[in-house]
């Protein structure tokens, strides 16, 4: 059973994710959600091809759980499915202290990485980022599983549509981005060495030789320019990202639409993605990241 979810026009981000009228000639945004009745889905043939159709298609994907797994085992059984039948990549692990899963739930006193807090274990708004972007080889996908969705009106997922974004970046700008003229700062509860300052010198936006496009890495708190041309294409695309027109194509998940067992699949480099401040402190998801691939192709 297949439906799909469209875009929701309210706040979801404060301040950095605004919605707006949608008077924007873009595309409108639809969601597939695919369900997954029992646990033997992920081992299922049919049920694995429609998960990397979608995933080739649209690049995002909602699976709806009609059973219990706190554990993941459906998304651990999918992923090596995925890797056996459509050549997908393994998981990678988060850090030095983490494996595959990371639990993105509010802590004050126990982390994951045990001197670091990481962003997804407060209750702050996470702005507009692809995963592990501080990365050489990113994840080119990633999942998040509900175990205990924000009851309380926050922690809304959000996200939005490289393709359309871009479209609105000065010709200029999308070719400074393709420059390696950034450093990017490794944050610490990620290092999976013990070097304080850690970091790699990329660019923001590179050839995709997968989807035909260009696959973009963001998350602006751990990228420096290190050149006049690179610090004014960053500002325009952080200007852009927050303008009216692209915030009229992103899609709200709610806790309505993503209820306890749901999961949400991502490209990571055809997607951005959000959250605006948790009020719920028993919120509780789970990530996974896998398919690391160099980002570009040098």
């Amino acid at each position: 059973m297949l439906r799909t979810l469209t875009r929701t026009y309210h706040s979801a981000l404060g301040s950095s994710i605004r919605s707006t009228p949608a008077f924007s000639t873009l595309p409108r945004i639809k969601i597939p959600d695919l369900q997954a009745p029992s646990l033997d889905s992920a081992n299922d043939q049919s049920h694995l091809d429609s998960v990397q159709r979608h995933l080739q298609d649209a690049g995002v994907l909602k699976i709806s759980l009609n059973f219990d797994d706190n554990d993941s085992h459906y998304l651990q059984q999918l992923i090596r499915g995925l890797h056996k039948y459509h050549g997908h990549g393994l998981p990678i692990t988060h850090s030095a202290h983490r494996g595959w899963f990371w639990d993105i739930r509010p802590s004050q006193t126990t982390f994951q990485c045990p001197e670091h807090q990481a962003r997804s274990e407060t209750m702050n708004e996470f702005p507009w980022h692809t995963d592990c972007s501080y990365e050489t080889s990113p994840p080119r996908f990633f999942a998040l599983q509900v175990l205990h969705p924000d009851q309380c009106g926050g922690g809304t997922l959000s996200v939005l549509k490289v393709d359309n974004l871009l479209q609105l970046l000065s010709e200029s700008t999308r070719v400074a981005l393709t420059k390696k003229d950034y450093r990017i700062t490794v944050p610490p509860e990620f290092r999976k060495t013990e070097n304080k300052d850690e970091s790699i010198i990329g660019r923001l936006l590179a050839p995709d030789p997968e989807s035909g496009s260009l696959a973009l890495r963001f998350r602006e708190d751990i990228f420096t320019p290190l050149t006049a041309e690179a610090g004014l294409a960053l500002e325009e695309l952080k200007s852009v990202l927050l303008g009216p027109r692209a915030q009229a194509e992103v899609v709200h998940l709610t806790a309505d639409l993503m209820p306890r067992g749901s999961i949400v699949v991502m490209d990571n480099r055809r997607w951005l993605h959000g959250r605006n401040q948790v009020k719920d402190p028993r919120r509780h998801l789970k990530r996974v990241r896998w398919d690391a691939r160099p980002f570009g192709l040098d």
